[in-house]
C-alpha cells in the first residue's frame, strides 16, 4: 500500500495572456486567471491542481480570488496529515466544511489525483478504470465575434487541420442581429464544417422557441444551454421541438441535476466539466447516470491551462460515455503557459498525456513571471 501523507497545500494566482480576445455573452477577456494548487506529501511526492473559472465570477459565482481564500482558509487545514490516496473520503470531507464552491474543491482534488498517480508511477486515467480512448475530438470555441472575423478564424483553423468542429458564442447582441450573424457565418464557411452555438443562458423560452428553429434550418448542428440553468422545463420543451441536439451545461452541476435532466428528457447531451461539478469524482458519477440513461457526454471547458486540460484529458479519456468529443482548446488560446510539457493536438484531436499523474510539470521561471503579486 502506498502511503501519501499530506504535509502542505499552497496556492498561487496566475494570470496568463490570451492570443486573442474571447467574447462571452456577458464579458470579454484578454487573459485568463488560474489558482495553482501545490500539494506536498511527507514522502516527497508533489501534486498539482488548477482552479479556473471562465473569465470571472459571472458564470459560476466563484472567482480565482475566492478560490484561493477558500482553499487556504478552510480546505488546506482539513487535508494536512490526511492520506492523499483516499480521494473519495477527502472529497466528502471537503463538503462537510465548505458548502458549494465546486471550483475550489475541484482544484484540490485534482492535486490529490496527480500526487497519487505520481506515487504509483501511472497516469491518472489508470486510477479511473484505465484508458478508454487515447485521442479525443476537440471543438474550437469562438467568441461572439462579427461574421467576417469568425469566418476568417474558422478558415484558418480548417487550413491548419487542427479543428473541423466549431462552437459560436451567442447572446451578446439582440436575437435578430445575433441569429443573422450566425447564419452569415454558416453560409460563409466550407460545406461540411460542423457549427454549434452556445447561448450561456442568454435567452428566455419564448425567444429560444422563436429563433432556435431558424438556426437549425440554417445548418447549426447543436445548441448549448439556450435558457437559464434553472429552467429545465423549458429545456424539455426545446429538446422536443428541435431535431438537432440540445446540450445542458449550466443546468448540469451535480449528479442530482443529471438525474433530473435524464428523467425529464431535458437534454440530448451532457456538458461535463471538472471545475463546474467539483472534481473528477463527481463528473464520473454524472457520466454514470448519463450512461444509464443513454445520454452522450461532451467534455466541456472553462478555458483551462495545460494543467487543467491534462486533467480533463485524463478523465475524458477514461470515461466511456464521452462520445460527443470535447472542448479542451485552452492551451491553444493561451499566448503563454506555466507548464513544461505541451498537450499534443493532431487532426482535430488531442492525445491523453501518458506520463505519471496528470503528466504535467511546472516551469518555475514562468510561474514566477506570471504569478500575481
Amino acid at each position: 500500500m502506498t502511503r501519501l501523507t499530506i504535509e502542505s497545500v499552497e496556492t498561487t494566482i496566475v494570470d496568463l495572456p490570451l492570443r486573442r480576445r474571447h467574447r462571452f455573452s456577458a464579458i470579454t477577456i484578454d487573459h485568463q486567471s488560474y489558482v495553482l494548487v501545490r500539494l506536498r506529501t511527507a514522502e516527497g511526492v508533489d501534486g498539482i491542481g488548477e482552479g479556473v473559472v471562465p473569465g470571472g465570477p459571472w458564470w459560476g459565482g466563484e472567482s480565482v480570488e475566492g478560490i484561493k481564500v477558500v482553499i487556504d482558509t478552510y480546505l488546506a487545514p482539513l487535508l494536512v496529515e490526511r492520506e492523499a490516496t483516499r480521494v473519495e473520503q477527502l472529497r466528502a470531507a471537503m463538503d462537510t466544511v465548505v458548502a458549494g464552491n465546486p471550483f475550489a474543491k475541484a482544484a484540490v482534488e485534482m492535486a490529490l489525483f496527480d500526487a497519487w498517480g505520481k506515487a504509483l508511477g501511472v497516469p491518472v486515467y489508470e486510477l479511473l478504470g484505465g484508458l478508454y480512448r487515447e485521442w479525443i475530438p476537440v471543438t474550437w470555441a469562438l467568441g461572439a465575434d462579427e461574421a467576417k472575423v469568425a469566418i476568417e478564424e474558422v478558415e484558418a483553423k480548417l487550413e491548419s487541420g487542427l479543428h473541423s468542429s466549431f462552437k459560436l458564442k451567442m447572446g451578446a447582441q439582440d436575437p435578430v442581429s445575433d441569429v443573422a450573424r450566425v447564419l452569415d457565418i454558416a453560409r460563409g464557411v466550407a460545406p461540411g464544417t460542423s457549427l454549434r452555438v452556445d447561448l450561456n443562458c442568454a435567452w428566455d423560452e419564448l425567444t429560444a422557441t422563436r429563433w432556435l428553429p431558424e438556426l437549425e434550418s440554417g445548418g447549426i448542428d447543436l445548441v448549448e444551454q439556450p435558457v437559464p440553468g434553472w429552467n429545465t422545463d423549458a429545456m424539455v420543451r426545446l429538446a422536443a421541438l428541435l431535431r438537432i441536439p440540445v446540450m445542458a451545461d449550466e443546468s448540469l452541476w451535480s449528479p442530482h441535476d443529471a438525474l433530473t435532466l435524464a428523467r425529464t428528457a431535458a437534454a440530448d447531451i451532457f456538458a461535463i466539466k471538472i471545475a463546474k461539478s467539483g472534481g473528477l469524482t463527481m463528473v464520473r458519477r454524472i457520466a454514470g447516470i448519463a450512461g444509464a440513461a443513454g445520454i452522450a457526454c461532451h467534455g466541456g471547458t472553462t478555458i483551462e491551462s495545460t494543467i487543467g486540460t491534462a486533467a480533463g484529458a485524463q478523465l475524458y479519456g477514461a470515461i466511456p460515455e464521452v462520445t460527443a468529443g470535447c472542448e479542451l482548446f485552452g492551451p491553444l488560446l493561451l499566448a503563454d503557459d506555466i507548464a513544461v510539457e505541451d498537450i499534443e493536438y493532431r487532426d482535430g484531436h488531442l492525445r491523453v498525456p501518458q506520463a505519471p499523474g496528470l503528466g504535467i510539470s511546472i516551469d518555475e521561471r514562468k510561474l514566477r513571471a506570471f504569478s500575481r503579486a
